[in-house]
């Protein structure tokens, strides 16, 4: 496979040696690794590779001092940290080398931003730079194939995904989620202490699975999977930090009867939500389809929006019966709010409830199709 450009590599070349370490959060398998080989190039033997996962670089970072440093560095002037959360005390680890050899370009990444921003959190502040990086996104794809072979596949993506892996082999997708879902999902979230109910986290998948583009109870998850609210909150959250799942907040201002607290939750690659839940059928036999179109065109946004400065706010809007009305995605940015319907089916009406357009007439609102999707999830296609 012909290696494809991620969109923040630039940004990233612009950070190199500026005195500060780069963290680089996303799920396992999604690319960092192999898009940090590829920014390595241009720099040959400079740049000193450490594996997280591996049991001597732990020992050795672990309790590492600057003289120990000196000695593993040499004269290298990169050093790359891969899943770095499984080394204790990196933080201090890091930190070292930021104030003793600022000369030195110090490189993490993390599948888990619970561990990581725990273990680098108060030794880095002010020393640290940070991206996340998912699967590739839309943008990505077409700079690779081309805007109309790439809108082509837009069904193989909505049904697998775009791992790199499974982008990269076309009809192998249902093996390859199959052992991403089953080795990668949850190996961080298994990894952490006293988490070892490994059964509950995939109910607790499977659940929001099959709720895709509906508001999520914690009261209906704890009933179906049979375990309390505390509980389905504390792994919802260990589930986003872990890059599985991601939320959707209810946005309300004006009205009294808008959902004040209710969210959704979408999934960081629809090919590893439907690997869960183990169907792959076209769309066109699937009740789901308008559910997992939502969830690609919210996902794509937030790959477009994901390392922006001061990224927008991003809700679902919905009024409470008798005379419900809802709005499937609202971005807030500089006191500007933008709404957008999502409709998969062209034949189907859509149209902006008047509920909203009257208590919010300053919005600018949008209705995203099939037929003008790219213009919402990627700049500079046309």
């Amino acid at each position: 496979m012909a290696y494809i450009k991620r969109t923040i590599e630039n940004e990233l070349r612009q950070k190199f040696f500026k005195g500060k370490a780069i963290i680089i959060y996303g799920p396992r398998q999604c690319g960092k690794t192999t898009m940090l080989r590829h920014l390595m190039q241009e720099f040959e033997n400079d740049a000193l590779w450490l594996n997280g996962d591996n049991p001597d670089t732990k020992k050795l970072l672990s309790n590492i001092t600057v003289s120990s440093w000196n000695m593993v560095i040499g004269k290298r002037k990169i050093v790359v940290v891969d899943e770095a959360q499984s080394i204790e005390n990196i933080g201090i680890a890091l930190k070292l080398v930021i104030d003793e050899m600022p000369h030195i370009q110090v490189i993490a990444t993390g599948s888990s931003s619970f561990e990581l921003m725990n273990k680098t959190a108060e030794p880095l502040t002010g020393r640290k730079f940070e991206y996340r990086l998912l699967p590739f996104s839309f943008a990505e794809l077409c700079a690779e194939h081309g805007f109309f072979e790439e809108k082509q596949q837009r069904e193989r993506r909505i049904l697998f995904g775009s791992y790199p892996d499974v982008a990269a082999n076309p009809g192998d997708e249902q093996q390859l989620l199959e052992e991403l879902a089953g080795s990668y999902l949850f190996k961080d979230i298994y990894a952490l202490d006293g988490l070892r109910r490994s059964s509950l986290i995939e109910k607790i998948v499977t659940a929001l699975a099959m709720q895709l583009g509906s508001e999520v109870s914690c009261n209906e998850l704890a009933g179906l999977t049979g375990t309390d609210n505390k509980t389905v909150e504390r792994y919802l959250d260990l589930l986003y930090k872990c890059y599985v799942v991601f939320p959707l907040r209810s946005f309300s201002r004006n009205l009294r009867n808008e959902i004040k607290k209710g969210f959704k939750v979408y999934f960081y690659d629809l090919g590893i939500r439907n690997a869960v839940i183990n169907n792959f059928s076209p769309l066109a036999s699937r009740t789901d389809a308008g559910g997992m179109w939502e969830n690609y065109l919210v996902l794509e946004r937030l790959k477009k929006n994901l390392n922006v400065p001061f990224r927008p706010n991003m809700y679902f809007w919905r009024t409470v019966a008798p005379q419900s009305n809802e709005i499937d995605y609202i971005e807030e940015k500089d006191g500007i709010l933008s709404a957008y319907e999502f409709k998969s089916n062209l034949l189907s009406k859509a149209k902006i409830p008047l509920t909203f357009t009257r208590a919010y007439p300053e919005a600018e609102t949008s209705i995203i199709t099939p037929e003008n999707y790219e213009t919402f999830i990627a700049d500079g296609i046309f």
